[in-house]
């Protein structure tokens, strides 16, 4: 009985293990959304695989703020606009710019050596997840740390 203890514990809401689990299926859900939004624009439609790829990180990026904010971090009430929505932002932005930069590599590597297909539209997501990949542990200890730390009310002495 003291494993599931243990476990609950763990797995408690303000536990890092606890917000690592939840970030993490939070980043497997945006991150699906995302490939799904990058191969169909770049595989089925012919978009530029950069510019599909910013469609895909700013389609993902909402749901990525609100889930993480709201279930992982349990933040309730409005969001600060400069203290939790900018630095998200610009968070994903860093994202957008490394993931457009592996993304264009690739897209130029495979054409000039004639990879096509699903070849190329799994090579190409490859370099979505691993520029995000990346960044991931970064932005969850800046998330944890700073941007939605638990920060205790403070109460002037009387």
């Amino acid at each position: 009985m003291q494993w599931r203890d243990r476990w609950r514990e763990l797995l408690h809401p303000t536990h890092v293990v606890g917000k690592l689990t939840r970030s993490m299926a939070v980043s497997v859900l945006t991150t699906v959304l995302s490939l799904t939004v990058l191969t169909v624009l770049d595989g089925a439609f012919g978009v530029k695989a950069w510019v599909a790829n910013v469609v895909a990180t700013a389609l993902g990026t909402g749901p990525s703020y609100a889930l993480n904010r709201r279930w992982v971090w349990r933040r309730t009430g409005s969001s600060h606009p400069w203290r939790e929505v900018l630095p998200f932002w610009v968070l994903s932005f860093a994202g957008l710019v490394l993931s457009t930069i592996a993304v264009a590599l690739v897209d130029h590597w495979t054409r000039s050596a004639d990879i096509h297909g699903a070849v190329r539209s799994l090579a190409i997501a490859t370099a979505n997840v691993g520029a995000f990949g990346l960044l991931w542990v970064a932005q969850f200890v800046l998330l944890d740390r700073v941007l939605f730390a638990h920060k205790p009310h403070r109460h002037p002495e009387g």
